[in-house]
């Protein structure tokens, strides 16, 4: 089922004012948010549009967090974080779906909670498409 209000369903411009769609995953689709103030955070959003995971099967639910287990492994992979936060929220999008976003030491908000989205750092297009190409490796 897809919500065509949705940014995750649809693709289209909901999805590219924040984000840039990087491929699909089993169960999700993965996409790098544009803010890189914590180089490398990306989304993992499930293909269907539910807006917890009580809205999932066991089975739909295992292989979600597959996807999001196999993105942060591929973050670490690339990026060489100190720490990856997690964060599954959509108050307002009601499609469910997890931050994945590398800490570093000597980094933006080290020892906090991540901002949403702080707009303090926004790529140039190659900049976006070697970290993109940085993932994909990983994956």
């Amino acid at each position: 089922m897809k919500d065509t209000n949705c940014s995750y369903c649809m693709r289209n411009e909901l999805l590219d004012e924040f984000g840039i769609f990087v491929c699909e995953l089993p169960a999700s689709i993965l996409v790098l948010f544009k803010e890189q103030s914590h180089p490398g955070r990306c989304i993992v959003a499930a293909k269907s549009h539910v807006s917890e995971i009580t809205d999932m099967t066991e089975a739909e639910m295992d292989a979600f967090y597959h996807d999001v287990r196999h993105v942060a492994a591929a973050v670490h992979k690339a990026f060489s974080p100190d720490k990856v936060n997690y964060g599954a929220y959509g108050d307002t999008g009601k499609h469910c779906h997890v931050h994945i976003v590398p800490k570093y030491k000597d980094g933006f908000e080290w020892g906090g909670t991540f901002a949403m989205n702080p707009k303090q750092k926004i790529l140039s297009e190659p900049e976006y498409a070697e970290m993109i190409a940085k993932i994909k490796a990983a994956l």
